[in-house]
């Protein structure tokens, strides 16, 4: 099947180009899932409120990402390389889109605004404090919901389980002897095959 690499058009980068909307979504393509952080202070009566706060992958390297055309059905693959995601991360601030935010893809929110963001850089990245276990390499977000009827509907019941960039960019086929990134995609998707049947199986 073919394997298709997304990069941003460093010719365009004064259009719609690069990430313009992060999504909360029930089946990230990504398969990562945010969790929402809970307040970890002491407790003072009623003055305590809930962080309101969901971090997770947004990006993810070499990570292949299942598609179909609309057009004639076609299957394959999609990724993004290490530095793709780094640019387009920090494209997506440049250009002010840290508010933008949809659900599912469709509906525009409002009151959500990303209010962390780093690349994890080692096996040391705090991710893992929070038990998630992404690649180096990897956007990390932080989002703050100040949309009641988000938190309470569609976030504390678990509706949405994770993010889902909306970008604009071009494609690269990663030709069979384009061999590295390749066998790092070929690889990625093979652990998430495993990981999925081991999951099945409760292993």
């Amino acid at each position: 099947m073919k394997i298709i690499e997304l990069i941003l058009d460093e010719e365009n980068l004064d259009d719609d180009n690069g990430i313009t909307a992060v999504s909360i979504v029930s089946e990230p393509a990504i398969a990562e899932s945010f969790i929402a952080l809970k307040n970890q202070e002491f407790k003072f009566a009623e003055q305590d409120k809930e962080k309101r706060l969901i971090l997770g992958a947004a990006l993810v390297p070499n990570r292949p990402i299942y598609r179909r055309s609309e057009k004639d059905g076609s299957e394959f693959y999609i990724f993004f390389s290490k530095s793709t995601v780094r640019k387009a991360s920090e494209l997506f601030f440049i250009k002010g889109n840290q508010s933008e935010a949809t659900l599912e893809h469709d509906k525009t929110l409002k009151n959500m605004t990303i209010v962390e963001s780093w690349i994890v850089e080692s096996e040391k990245d705090k991710t893992r404090h929070y038990g998630m276990n992404v690649p180096v390499g990897s956007w990390v977000i932080s989002m703050k919901v100040n949309d009641d009827d988000v938190w309470n509907n569609q976030i504390k019941n678990g509706k949405v389980s994770g993010f889902s960039i909306e970008a604009f960019m071009v494609d690269r086929f990663a030709k069979k002897n384009d061999s590295k990134l390749k066998k790092e995609v070929e690889a990625e998707n093979l652990i998430q095959k495993v990981s999925k049947i081991l999951k099945e199986t409760n292993v």
